[in-house]
């Protein structure tokens, strides 16, 4: 009895040690599990996008972000994009074509790491870079009122800070979690995710303070970020709101669904009168 006692103990701490050093190593790699940066550099061109810019927009710690940018025509809004954990800017360019072809002006900034922007991404960062575009939006005569974040994903997160600190004229959410941890849980639920995570995102905890109309998008097949945390979020938005979810839908489909046509005829709808401000020089 005795030698089978020790052996029990002795596979017990081995898991327990195993299982510390899988927690080790998830805290310790928490941000390459969550961020999946495409670091290429690909100019709009290259991608058949004509009358857009590349940028550079230069953080509040000096760090330079790419960003891409084309202007709006007269009396429509511009659309700041945030976008989602993985790939780059150009990987977005149809959904970019498709908006500017629609006469709204577009920045689409890449996150730290991603399409050459230099540095790391991190929560706090991504919120900070997010402000700086906006400021510099209103900076070139953009008036806040005019100004429509759009939050894909991850970026949703970030555009859900941004708009509860800055006055904005619209937000849309496209495929919203209710914070990273949550979404975590579903993926890691064998670690403990709530007191590991630096990057939370919280966005539940947010959203209370964003005065915008809202429009939320998730499609009912999400395989990433369940739908039924896009259908959360909208119940703790304040008024205006409006949830469109898409049947058919998953995480990165949207615009295969309608979605592009049903943002235009909201944002037409919540901004009827936005239009470009007098430039500030």
């Amino acid at each position: 009895m005795e030698w089978w006692m020790a052996g029990l103990i002795k596979v017990a701490g081995a898991g327990v040690v195993i299982y510390g050093l899988v927690v080790l190593a998830a805290w310790l790699g928490q941000r390459q599990l969550m961020y999946h940066p495409d670091p290429t550099r690909i100019p709009p061109a290259a991608v058949g996008l004509r009358d857009t810019l590349e940028e550079t927009l230069v953080a509040d710690d000096g760090t330079n972000l790419v960003a891409w940018t084309t202007p709006a025509r007269p009396g429509m809004p511009t659309i700041l994009y945030l976008h989602g954990n993985a790939g780059n800017l150009a990987g977005r360019a149809a959904r970019f074509a498709r908006y500017q072809a629609q006469g709204f002006g577009l920045c689409m900034m890449s996150w730290r790491g991603y399409s050459g922007s230099a540095g790391s991404p991190s929560e706090a960062a991504n919120v900070a870079d997010a402000v700086a575009a906006y400021r510099a939006l209103v900076a070139s005569g953009i008036a806040p009122g005019s100004i429509v974040l759009y939050g894909e994903s991850l970026g949703s997160g970030v555009a859900v800070q941004l708009a509860a600190r800055h006055p904005v004229g619209a937000v849309v959410l496209d495929a919203p979690y209710t914070s990273i941890v949550d979404v975590a849980l579903l993926t890691y639920p064998y670690l403990p995710v709530r007191p590991l995570l630096v990057d939370r995102y919280e966005s539940d905890r947010h959203i209370a303070g964003v005065r915008a109309p809202v429009l939320i998008l998730h499609g009912e097949r999400d395989t990433v970020i369940p739908v039924e945390m896009g259908r959360a979020l909208f119940q703790l938005a304040n008024e205006p709101k409006r949830l469109v979810t898409y049947p058919q839908g998953d995480h990165v489909d949207l615009d295969d669904h309608g979605a592009i046509d049903d943002v235009s005829r909201w944002l037409r709808s919540m901004l009827p009168d936005a239009a470009p401000a007098t430039r500030v020089n």
